[in-house]
C-alpha cells in the first residue's frame, strides 16, 4: 500500500478507537462489484476497527435508492448518473472512478468456446445457440449488465428473433442455468463468473459493447462523512486495484 493511504488509514484506526459512539459504516453497490467488495471490506475493517455494512443489489435498484436518497454513507453508481448528481445525495466534488467491467460470454466447463472475436461472430453464435441467460435489466431497477446485453443486441439487429431463447435470471442463478445445462451461453459481467464449473470464453467486443465503469461517492447525509472518505479512499487504493484485477475488472 502506498505511504499515504497507509497513513490515512493509520489516522482512521485512532479516530474510530477515540470515538465509542462511532456507526457503522454502510455502502451500497450494484452486483458488479459483489466480488471486490467481499475482499476489501473484511480487509478494511481489519485495518480500521471499523464495521461495513454492504447493500449489493441489482444496479437499476441500488441506482433507484441512492436517486431517492436512502442514506448509505458510500454509495457505488454505474453511468450514466446524472439523475444521482442532480438529486444532491452525494458530495459531487468526491466523485471517485472505482475500476470498470466487461460484458463476458461463459459456456460450461470443458465446452467447445465460441467464436466471439467480432461483432458478427457474437451474431452467429448467439442465433445458433438453443438458449442463453443474462440478468434482467428490465424497468429501470433491473441489472446493469441486463441493460447492456439488450443493447447490445438491438446493435446486432437481433433483439427480437432472441426473445423466445432468452431466460432472464439474477446472481448465481445464472451459473446454475448453464452448469445444469439448461442454456448453452451465460452472459454477464465478468466480476460474477464465480463457479468453478464455468469458463469464461472472453469480453463482448467494444464496437458491441462498452465496459461499466463503477465510481464511487460519499453520502451528502453521512454522520461520519471523515470514516465514509477513508472507505471510498480504500476502495481506490492499491489493495483494491489488486482485488479489482483478482475479480476480473480493471482498476482505475
Amino acid at each position: 500500500m502506498k505511504p499515504a493511504c497507509s497513513f490515512t488509514l493509520l489516522l482512521l484506526t485512532w479516530f474510530s478507537s477515540s470515538t465509542a459512539t462511532a456507526q457503522d459504516l454502510t455502502l451500497i453497490a450494484p452486483g458488479g462489484m459483489r466480488c471486490p467488495v467481499d475482499r476489501l471490506v473484511p480487509s478494511f475493517e481489519q485495518k480500521t476497527g471499523l464495521k461495513v455494512k454492504a447493500t449489493i443489489g441489482a444496479g437499476g435498484a441500488t441506482h433507484q435508492q441512492v436517486v431517492k436518497g436512502e442514506v448509505f454513507d458510500v454509495p457505488i453508481v454505474q453511468p450514466p448518473y446524472t439523475d444521482v448528481l442532480q438529486a444532491g445525495h452525494v458530495a459531487k466534488e468526491i466523485e471517485t472512478p472505482l475500476a470498470s467491467v466487461a460484458i463476458v460470454v461463459a459456456v460450461r466447463k470443458g465446452d467447445p468456446k465460441p467464436d466471439i472475436s467480432t461483432a458478427d461472430a457474437v451474431r452467429r453464435m448467439l442465433l445458433a445457440a438453443r438458449a442463453i441467460s443474462y440478468p434482467d435489466g428490465a424497468g429501470g431497477r433491473g441489472g446493469a449488465a441486463g441493460v447492456s446485453f439488450d443493447a447490445t443486441q438491438v446493435k446486432l439487429g437481433i433483439y427480437e428473433q432472441m426473445k423466445p431463447k432468452v431466460k432472464r435470471v439474477q446472481g448465481v442463478s445464472l451459473m446454475q442455468l448453464l452448469v445444469r445445462r439448461d442454456i448453452d451461453v451465460a452472459i454477464t459481467f465478468s466480476s460474477e463468473i464465480t463457479d468453478p464449473n464455468v469458463e469464461v470464453v472472453g469480453p463482448l467486443p467494444r464496437e458491441i459493447s462498452t465496459p461499466t465503469e463503477l465510481v464511487g461517492f460519499v453520502s451528502a447525509h453521512t454522520k461520519t462523512p471523515e470514516q465514509a472518505r477513508a472507505l471510498l479512499r480504500y476502495l481506490s487504493s492499491a489493495d483494491a486495484a489488486a482485488a479489482y484485477k483478482a475479480c476480473a475488472m480493471l482498476p482505475h
